[in-house]
């Protein structure tokens, strides 16, 4: 995927899986693969050895990546659609639920 409507920063919520319903931040996107990592949500278990950067190794917990499709913006508290339009000659997007410019 080369395009993305959601960007590093924005609120949104999961909309499909077992973390369905929760809200969080978008922390990274990976755009080839189509996926983002959201603050707080889908933890997983990695166990981790020990080495020179990181000399306590052990089990950490982190967040898993999501699909880019299960994961809709959050704008006034509603879920929402994204869409684009021009305004003052650049390309600004849109909340589809009340026409507000997304910041």
């Amino acid at each position: 995927m080369s395009m993305s409507k959601i960007k590093v920063g924005d609120t949104v919520r999961v909309i499909a899986g077992k973390e369905k319903g929760k809200e969080g931040e978008v922390l990274k996107i990976d755009h080839k693969a189509g996926r983002v990592i959201i603050k707080d949500i889908n933890m997983i278990t990695k166990h981790k050895k020990q080495n020179g950067q990181d000399p306590t190794g052990g089990i950490q917990k982190m967040e898993g990546t999501i699909d880019i499709s299960n994961v809709m913006l959050v704008v006034g508290g509603k879920t929402t659609r994204v869409g684009f339009e021009m305004k003052d000659g650049k390309k600004v997007r849109i909340a589809k639920i009340d026409g507000s410019v997304i910041g």
